[in-house]
């Protein structure tokens, strides 16, 4: 039983001096990032595939409990269509072949225009990939979400191959008008579609998408506590990837709300404290 808690990167801007040292290199952000998340969204590889000596140094910057949920290049996801990919797929593969067991899941991510009629093919793909990876599926197509007949397909499909589907829950997140750029921007880019929180595997991944407003962010969360507390009640092993429009906060948010499913599991292990940020000197 084990809960795993991140964000959607391992390094921003204004985490300097909060989570990690001012003078830490961009080399080594990721393993202060690690003393306070134990798992992270591999956003990065959708945009460009790493060498597999940077992917290398990745692992090294982590414990093997750690997770990465790497993203598929975009190549694969969204040029292709998931069609004709094998060479992609093994290239892609064995770049993120160093990370080993802390990579869970690859994380197949769909364009919004991947709907029924494209299931073949995701079938077909998620058939080739190795029978002991652990992969997870999103997709963005309201019919999936809206229509029943193609919920339980989707449904099917995954159980067939061990597949997770992963929510973006991004309703607390449309409850109201936002009230900052950031929230603006997000308004215009995040998907707007129905929350669905069943779990097909052992491992379900949650994204959830919350306000620049921590009290709202934090009351839009607790449908999550409950689900995520009896995911583990279950013998389930979740991950949550909490997200907000300027991302400032989510490190500590992250963290909370891994203490606040523990007063729900109390057999759930505390999070080790990280390290003390060095403290400013006036010289």
């Amino acid at each position: 039983m084990q809960l795993h808690v991140g964000c959607a990167m391992w390094t921003h801007k204004s985490w300097s001096g909060r989570i990690s040292p001012k003078s830490a290199d961009a080399g080594q952000r990721l393993r202060h990032y690690a003393q306070w998340c134990n798992a992270v969204e591999g956003n990065t590889t959708f945009y460009a595939v790493p060498s597999q000596a940077t992917v290398q140094t990745w692992a090294e910057q982590t414990p093997e409990s750690f997770r990465f949920a790497v993203k598929l290049p975009r190549t694969i996801t969204h040029d292709r269509r998931l069609n004709h990919v094998d060479a992609e797929l093994r290239a892609f593969l064995e770049v993120i072949e160093p990370l080993g067991p802390r990579l869970e899941p690859l994380w197949v991510q769909l364009p919004n225009s991947f709907g029924p009629g494209d299931l073949t093919a995701l079938y077909d793909f998620l058939k080739k990939l190795p029978p002991q990876q652990r992969c997870a599926v999103e997709v963005r197509h309201p019919a999936f979400f809206t229509d029943p007949a193609e919920t339980q397909r989707l449904e099917r499909l995954c159980a067939r191959v061990g597949a997770e589907w992963v929510p973006f829950d991004t309703t607390a997140f449309f409850e109201k008008p936002p009230t900052s750029d950031a929230e603006r921007e997000a308004w215009e880019r995040k998907p707007r579609l129905p929350r669905r929180s069943a779990a097909l595997t052992d491992r379900p991944t949650v994204r959830y998408l919350g306000r620049d407003d921590e009290a709202a962010t934090v009351a839009g969360w607790q449908y999550w506590v409950e689900v995520v507390a009896a995911w583990l009640q279950e013998g389930r092993s979740p991950t949550f990837f909490l997200h907000t429009p300027d991302n400032v906060d989510a490190p500590r948010l992250a963290r909370r709300f891994h203490e606040e499913v523990r007063v729900h599991v109390p057999g759930l292990k505390p999070l080790p404290e990280p390290e003390p940020i060095e403290p400013a000197t006036l010289f």
